[in-house]
């Protein structure tokens, strides 16, 4: 009985630690950036991610809400058929992205960024979303709502209206532009293979 309670116990801080990376990454923060806006100290979060710590309640739910969720979704608990996951509108923590140019709100549910992502982009006239080729595999596909815009990806180009979608793939540098007078509205799907 012991031995199997150890060895949940280390399963959970695995999971733990994979999870606190994964979002850390997300988001682009340091271990210092995250060590200040939760209050727990950068060793005890380096030891957390490299699972050599099995954090307390307490600095559990400060890591969750750094990240701007709660300890379930931080841990990532099972999925319920009877849970239904809400994004409102003005949760700021799904504000990828907020500036004069450029506004990138995050759609889908952080644990299931493992395999797609669903974001609203706005980007104000004249301004570019410029991005590095991602993994592999990566691809996007961008649906325009309002606006005109032009995609770049690698050597191949696109024009875009409203109502057109783009898919494209994402593992070569790439760009979403706003080439008309009004603002561009767009959703964008992320798959990784």
């Amino acid at each position: 009985m012991a031995d199997t309670t150890m060895a949940e116990s280390q399963a959970e801080a695995g999971s733990l630690s994979t999870r606190v990376i994964e979002l850390r990454k997300r988001r682009g923060l340091t271990l210092e950036q995250l060590a200040a806006a939760s209050g727990v100290s950068r060793s005890m979060l380096s030891q957390i991610e490299r699972g050599k710590a099995n954090p307390t309640l307490a600095v559990t739910l400060r890591i969750a809400q750094a990240f701007g969720m709660n300890i379930g979704d931080l841990v990532d608990q099972p999925w319920t058929a009877s849970r239904i996951e809400v994004i409102r509108s003005d949760d700021a923590s799904q504000l990828f992205r907020d500036d004069r140019d450029c506004r990138i709100r995050t759609l889908s549910p952080l644990h299931m960024e493992k395999h797609v992502e669903f974001y609203e982009v706005r980007l104000a006239p004249g301004a570019r979303l410029h991005s590095a080729a991602h993994f592999e595999g990566t691809r996007e596909l961008l649906t325009l709502t309002q606006g005109c815009g032009k995609v770049l990806a690698g050597e191949n180009r696109c024009e875009l209206n409203p109502g057109d979608s783009a898919h494209y793939h994402a593992d070569l540098e790439h760009t979403i532009e706003n080439s008309g007078e009004e603002e561009l509205v767009g959703f964008l799907v992320v798959t990784y293979q």
